[in-house]
C-alpha cells in the first residue's frame, strides 16, 4: 500500500531516483498517496521554480474567450455540412481545439465509460495491481505517469492506457478490467437492471465512426476528397487512455498533465464535468470547459504535418485541482503501426508559393522518439521542421 513507504521527504536535497522507485513501488499511484492521508505532495510532484516563475509569463486565464462548439447534427444534408465543414476549417486553423455536440454517441454510453473508469480506480489496489505495468507490449497496463522515470517532474494522474492495432473486439475485451467492460441498463418503469451493456466495446465502436466521420470534414476543410485522410489510414487502429485525476492537496504546486501536443492525427476527449483541461491560445490558458454530452475534439502533429502547417495541433495541459477526481477517456487516433510507412505533407497542399514545411517521418522512428522521451522535454513537430 501507499502508506508503507515513505514517498514524502521534505528535504530539497532528496534522492529523486530513490523516491521515484518508491513511489512506482506501491503500486497505487497518485490515488494510493491519497488513501494514506498525505497533505503535501511529494518532492517528486512539485514544478520547478523556473517553471512556475515562467507561469507568471502567461496572460491570465479568462472565459471571455471560448473553444469552438460545433453541432455536428443533419450532417448529411449538403448545406448544412458546407457550414460545418467551414467551422471546422477555422477551428482547425485558429485553435487546434473545438467540441461537437450531438455527435450521435448516445449519453448513456459516455456516462458508461465515465463511471467505468471511476470504478477501475477506486477498488482495492489488489484488482488494480492485476493491470500495474510499464511494459509497453502489453494491451492493458495501468500506472502513474508513463514518463515518470524519464520527465523532471511527475503528474498527479493515474492512467489505464488499452492498446489494440484496430477496433476493440469482443474477444480482446474480454481482457480488460470488469469495471471497464460491462454496465447497467436501467429500466424506470420496473426499476430494476435490465441487461449489462458491453460498454468499452460499444464505445469503441461508436467513436471509429466519428473519427472516421472528423477525418471527412477535415478532409473536406482542406479542399481534398472526403475519404482523403482515411485512404491515408489516418484513422487505422485507435488507443484509449483512461485517465483518473484525484483531488491534490497542493494544486499550485503541480499538474495534472504537463503542457504537450498529442502526437498522431486526431484526438477524441470525453470528460466529467470537472474543469482543468487548458489549451494554449495567442499566449492565454483558455479553459476547455465542460459541456454534458460534448467530446473535445484536438488535432494530433501528424495532421498538422500532413497538412502542412495549414492545421494546428496546439499545446494544452491539465490542472491539478482540490476537488476530484477529474476523469477524462482519451482517444487516440495515431495512423497505422508499420515499420514502413511514411507520411509527410500531402502533395496537394505543397507549391511554389507554399513549399513543404516538413520532412517526411517514419512512422515507427516518431513513435520511438515521443516514447523515449519525457512529456515534458518532447519538442513535437520541432524535431521535423524543415
Amino acid at each position: 500500500m501507499a502508506g508503507e513507504i515513505d514517498v514524502s521527504v521534505d528535504d530539497q536535497q532528496y534522492d529523486r531516483m530513490e523516491m521515484l522507485k518508491a513511489f512506482d513501488q506501491t503500486r497505487a499511484g497518485v490515488k494510493g498517496l491519497l488513501d494514506s492521508g498525505l497533505v503535501k505532495i511529494p518532492n517528486i510532484f512539485v514544478r520547478p521554480s523556473e517553471e512556475l516563475t515562467e507561469e507568471s509569463g502567461y496572460k491570465n486565464t479568462t472565459q471571455l474567450i471560448q473553444v469552438p462548439v460545433i453541432d455536428l447534427s443533419d450532417i448529411q444534408n449538403a448545406n448544412r455540412r458546407k457550414q460545418i465543414v467551414e467551422k471546422v476549417r477555422i477551428a482547425s486553423e485558429k485553435w487546434g481545439f473545438f467540441q461537437v455536440v450531438n455527435h450521435g454517441i448516445p449519453m448513456a454510453v459516455l456516462d458508461g465509460m465515465i463511471d467505468g473508469v471511476r470504478k477501475f480506480n477506486e477498488q482495492g489496489v489488489e484488482e488494480k495491481n492485476k493491470y500495474y505495468s510499464r511494459d509497453l507490449k502489453r494491451k492493458v497496463r495501468f500506472n502513474s505517469n508513463y514518463d515518470l522515470f524519464s520527465s523532471k517532474t511527475a503528474n498527479w494522474r493515474d492512467t489505464l492506457a488499452i492498446s489494440f492495432s484496430d477496433q476493440i473486439n469482443s474477444e480482446e475485451e474480454e481482457g480488460l478490467p470488469d469495471s471497464c467492460r460491462t454496465y447497467p441498463l436501467y429500466s424506470a418503469e420496473k426499476n430494476v437492471i435490465i441487461t449489462k451493456q458491453e460498454i468499452t466495446l460499444e464505445y469503441s465502436k461508436h467513436v471509429t465512426v466519428l473519427g472516421n466521420n472528423m477525418l471527412e470534414l477535415l478532409s473536406e476543410a482542406l479542399g481534398l476528397k472526403p475519404d482523403h485522410l482515411n485512404k491515408m489510414e489516418c484513422s487505422k487502429g485507435h488507443r484509449f487512455k483512461f485517465h483518473y485525476y484525484p483531488a491534490c492537496p497542493e494544486p499550485d504546486l503541480t499538474l495534472g498533465t504537463t503542457k504537450h501536443s498529442d502526437i498522431g492525427f486526431l484526438t477524441i476527449l470525453l470528460q466529467n464535468q470537472i474543469s482543468g483541461l487548458q489549451v494554449l491560445h495567442q499566449g492565454q490558458w483558455v479553459n476547455v470547459e465542460p459541456i454534458p454530452g460534448a467530446l473535445v475534439v484536438n488535432i494530433g502533429d501528424l495532421l498538422q504535418l500532413v497538412s502542412n502547417g495549414k492545421f494546428i495541433s496546439d499545446t494544452h495541459r491539465v490542472v491539478a485541482n482540490c476537488i476530484g477526481p477529474r476523469i477524462s477517456v482519451g482517444c487516440f487516433f495515431p495512423g497505422t503501426i508499420s515499420e514502413v510507412k511514411v507520411y509527410g505533407p500531402i502533395k496537394e497542399l505543397v507549391s511554389e508559393e507554399n513549399p513543404a514545411k516538413y520532412k517526411e517521418v517514419l512512422f515507427t522512428d516518431y513513435m520511438m522518439k515521443f516514447l523515449n522521451t519525457g512529456l515534458d522535454e518532447y519538442l513535437g513537430l520541432d524535431y521535423y521542421k524543415l
